[in-house]
Formats: structure tokens, C-alpha cells, sequence
């Protein structure tokens, strides 16, 4: 059995307690959250857990082996090098840190003492993604030419970092999990216009093999979308994570260049076959995610969301930062 002590209890820290404390091989042994009325609330919910506003005390409970760490990005770090340092398991709410040198300290650190570090990157877990990874692996789509995704809705506005640091973590964390290779470069553009934070922006990526990612957040949008096209030689794919039945569809269509021999203009021929919908496992990501963490702790498997996969996350948010900072300019990884 896996004791966890959960570090904030705010928008996603209820997701995290009832998982972990559902599943076989776990239990959620404590709370932290500095508001009590947010303690009240796990008293309410689960009374059998026991809650603190100092996370100190439960980061150095002697019954507690692995810490969630489930509160805003700037204080990820200060908070996972205690849990680290005092021999516990950690699992840590994207993005992992505020800048890549944390991340790289902490993985070190855990390294030192044999310690697993998980970095909730959800939607690795999600039945679309795996689906998806599936069929890259099984190469139905063939070599991929572009990755584009548009996750936009009105709100939640963040106080303490952007719209990319906030909603992009994910498209990237799901482009580096689908995707063999890391991108070389990246561009961003954005604005603010209302709390001094980007709440509009856009993330090209762009790899050594021709491949292009384009990633398009906004906190502004009167709609809500989330909507990923995966483009290849041989098929093309639409995951819509709002459709409740058929969130993948899988297009026989295609573009194909050929050149005629002995003339210079280049023929385009067009393909347009079948569409169909594969079957997507309808399990919650994060109850299998809790899961694996608990697996991952206690076989020493380093998991696939591991501090590495977390880091690649955060480098690239910093050169979609700098980018930014540059009026769009390209930033080299």
C-alpha cells in the first residue's frame, strides 16, 4: 500500500484525492491546503483523511510515502525538493517547474535517491491519446507532416503565468509523447489584454524531418474547442475531445507529388477515400494515470510522464517565452 499526502486542495486537488483514494494499492493519508475552508471541504468529503495547513508536516510524516503536489507552478519546485529530500515518491501537476534548471535538479536529485518523480500530464492517459499512439506506431497515418491543435475557451485566467504556460502543456506534453522527435525550434506570438499576462497566443514547432506543429490557446475564445489534426503521408486524423461517441476520425485522404519525366511542373494528385471511427476507451486518464503511478513506485519503472518528459515540456515553454518576448522571433531549442 502507497500512502500519499496531497499538497493543495484548488480546482484540481479534488480529482487527484478521489482517484488516489479509489484505487487499489492506495490511499490518501493527508491533505494540505493553506485555506481552511478548502480543508473543511475534505473534511466534508472524505472525513477518514487527516488535513494540515502546513505542508512541512506532511511532507516529513514518517506514514506518508509518496507526495502529489497539486498547487501553482511557481512554488512546484521549493515543494517537490523537500518532498524529494525527505525519500518521497512525487507526483507533480504540470507544468513540472518554472524553469527547466529545476527541472533538471530534481531529476537529479530523485536519480540520487532512487526516487520516482511522475509529472500529471493527463491526456497521455486518455483513451483518444492511446489510441492515436497506437495507430503512429502502427504507422496507419504514415510519415506525419503537421500536428495541429486548438484548445480555446472563455476563461479560467491564471494570475501567475499565461495563457501558453497554462493550457499548452498539454498539446505539447500529447505532441512529445505521439512523436518519436523533439522539436529544433520554436516560434510564439501572443498579446495581453487584460491582466498583463498573454491570454491570446500562438506556438509554431518546428522539427529536423520537415514536420510542423502549430499550437493555437486562448482564454478569450466565445466558444470552447479542442480540436487536434494529426496529418500524414497515408491517412489523416480529427480528435475532437468535446464529441461524447466519436472523438477520432481517421480520413483516407491525401495529397501525393509527382513530377512528369522530362518536364519541370510538379503534378499534385489528390486522394479521397473512406472515413471511419476507430473505438476509444472510455476509462477516466486520471484514474489510470494514478494507477500507473502507484505501479511505476513500486516496480522502480521509470514511468512514461517521468521528469524527463516533463522537462522537454517545460523547455520548450521557455523558448515559446523568449519567442515571445521577441516579437515572434525563432528560438532554437
Amino acid at each position: 500500500m502507497i500512502f500519499i499526502g496531497i499538497i493543495g486542495y484548488g480546482y484540481w486537488g479534488p480529482n487527484i484525492v478521489r482517484n488516489f483514494n479509489t484505487i487499489e494499492g492506495a490511499k490518501v493519508a493527508a491533505v494540505c491546503d493553506k485555506n481552511p475552508d478548502a480543508l473543511k471541504k475534505v473534511n466534508t468529503a472524505w472525513p477518514g483523511i487527516r488535513t494540515s495547513t502546513d505542508c512541512s508536516e506532511i511532507i516529513s510524516a514518517e506514514d506518508i510515502d509518496a507526495i502529489a503536489v497539486v498547487t501553482p507552478v511557481f512554488s512546484h519546485f521549493e515543494i517537490a525538493k523537500k518532498a524529494l529530500q525527505e525519500g518521497k515518491h512525487v507526483f507533480v501537476e504540470k507544468p513540472f517547474t518554472s524553469t527547466s534548471d529545476q527541472a533538471k535538479e530534481l531529476i537529479e536529485l530523485a536519480a540520487r535517491k532512487n526516487l520516482t518523480i511522475m509529472v500529471d500530464h493527463t491526456f497521455l492517459f486518455s483513451g483518444a491519446v492511446r489510441k492515436i499512439k497506437e495507430l503512429i506506431d502502427q504507422e496507419v497515418l504514415g510519415n506525419l507532416y503537421y500536428f495541429d491543435s486548438t484548445r480555446v475557451n472563455l476563461g479560467l485566467f491564471q494570475h501567475d503565468i499565461n495563457v501558453i504556460w497554462d493550457l499548452a502543456p498539454h498539446d505539447l506534453s500529447i505532441m512529445d509523447y505521439l512523436i518519436k522527435e523533439s522539436p529544433e525550434a520554436i516560434v510564439a506570438s501572443g498579446t495581453s489584454h487584460l491582466n498583463g499576462h498573454e491570454d491570446v497566443a500562438y506556438m509554431a514547432c518546428y522539427f529536423s524531418n520537415n514536420m510542423i506543429a502549430h499550437i493555437n490557446v486562448n482564454w478569450l475564445s466565445p466558444v470552447k474547442v479542442r480540436t487536434t489534426l494529426i496529418g500524414g503521408c497515408k491517412k489523416m486524423l480529427v480528435w475532437n475531445d468535446l464529441e461524447a461517441d466519436e472523438k477520432i476520425k481517421i480520413y483516407d485522404k491525401g495529397a501525393e507529388a509527382k513530377t512528369r519525366e522530362g518536364v519541370y511542373d510538379l503534378l499534385i494528385s489528390y486522394r479521397s477515400g473512406d472515413m471511419w471511427v476507430p473505438k476509444v476507451d472510455a476509462t477516466e486518464a486520471l484514474k489510470l494515470e494514478a494507477n500507473y503511478f502507484v505501479d511505476c513506485v513500486t516496480s522502480g519503472t521509470a514511468p512514461i510522464n517521468d521528469g524527463q518528459a516533463g522537462m522537454r515540456v517545460v523547455q520548450m515553454l521557455e523558448a515559446a517565452d523568449r519567442s515571445l518576448k521577441k516579437k515572434g522571433a525563432m528560438v532554437y531549442i
